[in-house]
């Protein structure tokens, strides 16, 4: 490799997206986005939007991704596409390609489309450039095959004209960036919780030994601060959407209002794909004898009018209020729905209370495969939006001890990770 060859670390994570530098002198530099009428911000949210444009007598087809995507989306919700959490689908073999106006697009081409748009908002060629990638311990989705998705995110980077890829765990990036305060030989325990997925690692650092970091054991869970949306999502939203509605065919029994539509409300990759024709259709049978028609035609305009973005937007800013507040109002309004409803920390805690004990058991499988005891653990560093939320953080301080966990650098400490190990490879 040429001595002259830039080299990156890349976070493509399930809700933002990260890009660092790795300087020479071993600094790190996190390049920043600029969108017109836009903060400048570290980090760019993962989104994709495709929309038309006549020009001409010719019809073009346009892109924009981050903030710059929602803009787009937002002037023309009917006529655009948005391509949401492309990282949830890696591991899913369920999922090839998807529809964008006339063309067929496989999972690969989308994230490359994402990722080139990307390189040209930091004004970087990917062909100039050495790039080491995060992957999750276990990638997102229902019985993900972990070998699947890292050779899709492998081919996203190559198609994408990056031609020199090195993949790492985004947990042990977390550890190496955390690395740089030590002062002695250190034993770390570090929880990575992204959007999609959370990951645990174990390692052992000697900051002696430049570059040296050894792996000592790994968990992951496929769930992390999407879930806690959804859990607010189905307790409280889906309810006033008609989901404990049930309807008649030809006059017969009472019929469920089918189930899946609420568990696609509840994931918010999955809500725009239900504006398909064929689920409209359907939507709008049910409707006809649905005991609460109001309920149900609140959630097909929901759909039609494509407003799943402001809905999450909602939930989301309600579960980050619940972080620093013991409760908050959710708010939400469109056409004729109206959602105004207190949640209390205390309810949310016990909404989550089942994904928080997926993560302990993450935790014990890290410890049990590094075969050490939880006081062999000298620090803990937590990494991701969710380590925010109050019952993650008491998994770590009631089992460690309030004065071995650390944060910090909560969305880009991955990839100045990732730019590290790249720099000392």
């Amino acid at each position: 490799m040429p001595t002259n060859t830039l080299k990156l670390g890349i976070d493509f994570g399930t809700t933002n997206s990260v890009v660092v530098l790795a300087h020479p002198d071993g600094k790190t530099e996190t390049l920043r986005f600029t969108f017109p009428d836009h903060d400048v911000s570290d980090t760019c949210r993962t989104l994709l939007c495709f929309w038309q444009d006549e020009v001409g007598s010719r019809i073009m087809q346009q892109e924009a991704i981050g903030a710059a995507a929602i803009d787009a989306y937002l002037e023309d919700p009917a006529d655009s596409r948005m391509i949401m959490s492309m990282k949830s689908y890696l591991a899913q073999k369920s999922f090839r390609e998807t529809q964008v106006f006339s063309r067929r697009l496989t999972l690969q081409t989308l994230i490359a489309r994402f990722l080139s748009n990307l390189m040209q908002a930091v004004q970087l060629d990917p062909k100039g450039v050495h790039v080491t990638v995060g992957r999750p311990v276990e990638f997102a989705g229902d019985y993900p095959d972990d070998a699947l998705g890292e050779e899709r995110l492998r081919e996203s980077f190559l198609a994408a004209g990056f031609s020199n890829v090195a993949l790492a765990w985004e947990p042990e990036a977390a550890g190496w960036r955390f690395a740089q305060r030590l002062s002695e030989p250190t034993t770390i325990l570090v929880g990575d919780f992204g959007g999609g997925t959370s990951d645990f690692s174990v390692m052992r650092f000697d900051p002696q030994r430049p570059g040296h970091a050894e792996p000592l054991g790994h968990a992951g869970v496929g769930i992390a601060g999407d879930q806690f949306d959804y859990r607010i999502i189905n307790t409280v939203i889906a309810p006033l959407l008609g989901r404990d509605c049930t309807y008649r065919v030809m006059g017969g029994e009472p019929l469920p209002v089918p189930i899946e539509w609420y568990a696609s409300l509840g994931r918010w990759h999955r809500l725009a794909l239900m504006r398909t024709p064929q689920t409209l259709r359907a939507m709008e049978d049910v409707a006809r004898t649905v005991s609460d028609p109001a309920k149900l035609r609140a959630l097909i305009d929901l759909v039609q009018d494509q407003q799943g973005q402001a809905l999450y937007r909602a939930v989301a800013s309600a579960k980050t209020a619940l972080s620093h507040a013991p409760s908050t109002e959710l708010c939400f309004k469109h056409r004729s729905f109206t959602v105004q409803h207190t949640i209390t920390r205390a309810e949310f805690e016990s909404w989550i209370a089942p994904d928080l004990a997926q993560f302990e058991t993450a935790i014990d499988q890290a410890l049990a495969n590094a075969n050490l005891p939880a006081s062999a653990i000298d620090r803990v560093f937590l990494t991701g939006g969710t380590s925010f939320v109050p019952a993650v953080r008491r998994l770590f301080t009631n089992r460690f001890g309030e004065a071995r966990v650390d944060m910090g650098g909560e969305f880009v400490s991955v990839a100045e990770g990732l730019a590290l190990m790249n720099q000392a490879a």
